[in-house]
C-alpha cells in the first residue's frame, strides 16, 4: 500500500486526475470504477481540466459506477447517477454505451447485482476503482460488519452514513434511502489498482484504522490491505492520524 500525502485537497485532487489522465493515455480502453461523495468532486473536475488541456481521449474508456442508492431516481440531486452525469458524464462527453450503472429501481435487485458481476467479467475487470472512505470505514457502501468476500449485493446503510449524506438529499438523513446496490468488497478487491482518497480531519481515524490497523469487517477499509496495488491519496488532515 503506498501513501501519498499531499498538502490540501486540491493538491490531492490534482494528482489524482494527472494519475488518471496518465493511465487513459497508456491504456485508451481502460476499465475505471467511478466513486460518488463530496470527496469525489474536485477530482473530477481536476479530470475534467487536465484531460482537456492533454488532449486525451476518454472515447474508449469504460466506466462503471461503485453503487447506486436503491429506489432513487436519475434525476434524483443526490442519486448516484445524477452526481456523476453531472461531474464526469457530461463534461467528458461519455456516450450511454460507455458507461455501466446499477439500477437503482430494479423489480428484482439481486438479479440486478448478478447482471453487474457479469457485466464486470464481461469488461475483462475493473482496470482502477476510485474510493472514498466513510467516517466508518465504509467503502462503497459496504458497512461496518461486511464480509471481505461480499459480492455486489444490497447493503444497508447506517444511520452515520445517511447522517454524512444527507446534504445531498436536501438536508435530511430521513430522505436519503435506507439501502444501496453496491459492488461488495470482494468485487473491489479484483479491481487491478485501488485509489483510496480522503480530506480532513474527519476522516484521519478511519485512514488510520484502515492503513495501521488491524484488518477486520468492522473496518471495511481494511480490507484493502490484502490487496496488491493500493495507493492511498491523502491531504495532511486525513493522515494526521497515520503511524508511519
Amino acid at each position: 500500500m503506498r501513501i501519498l500525502v499531499q498538502p490540501t485537497p486540491d493538491v490531492v485532487a490534482s494528482l489524482a486526475a494527472s494519475l488518471l489522465v496518465a493511465r487513459v493515455r497508456h491504456q485508451p480502453d481502460l476499465v475505471l470504477g467511478l466513486a460518488t461523495g463530496m470527496t469525489m468532486v474536485p477530482v473530477y473536475r481536476e479530470l475534467v481540466l487536465q484531460q482537456q488541456l492533454a488532449a486525451v481521449s476518454f472515447a474508449r474508456v469504460r466506466l462503471f459506477a461503485l453503487d447506486e442508492y436503491r429506489g432513487a431516481l436519475p434525476a434524483d440531486l443526490g442519486s448516484c447517477r445524477g452526481f456523476l452525469d453531472r461531474h464526469v458524464l457530461r463534461p467528458l462527453a461519455v456516450g450511454p454505451a460507455h458507461i455501466q450503472m446499477l439500477d437503482g429501481r430494479a423489480s428484482d435487485p439481486d438479479a440486478e447485482c448478478a447482471r453487474y458481476e457479469d457485466a464486470i467479467r464481461a469488461a475483462g475487470g475493473i482496470d482502477v476503482q476510485l474510493l472514498g472512505i466513510g467516517g466508518n470505514g465504509h467503502i462503497g457502501f459496504n458497512e461496518p460488519g461486511s464480509p471481505f468476500d461480499s459480492r455486489t449485493r444490497v447493503a444497508r446503510l447506517s444511520e452515520q452514513t445517511r447522517q454524512a449524506n444527507a446534504a445531498q438529499w436536501g438536508g435530511s438523513p430521513v430522505a436519503v434511502p435506507a439501502d444501496a446496490l453496491t459492488l461488495g468488497i470482494g468485487t473491489i478487491l479484483e479491481a487491478r489498482t485501488c485509489l483510496l482518497l480522503a480530506f480532513g480531519f474527519g476522516k484521519a481515524a478511519a485512514v488510520a484504522a484502515a492503513v495501521d490497523g488491524p484488518r477486520t469487517a468492522e473496518v471495511p477499509a481494511s480490507a484493502l490491505q490484502m490487496h496488491g496495488d493500493v495507493v492511498c491519496l491523502l491531504d495532511e488532515a486525513a493522515a494526521s492520524q497515520l503511524a508511519r
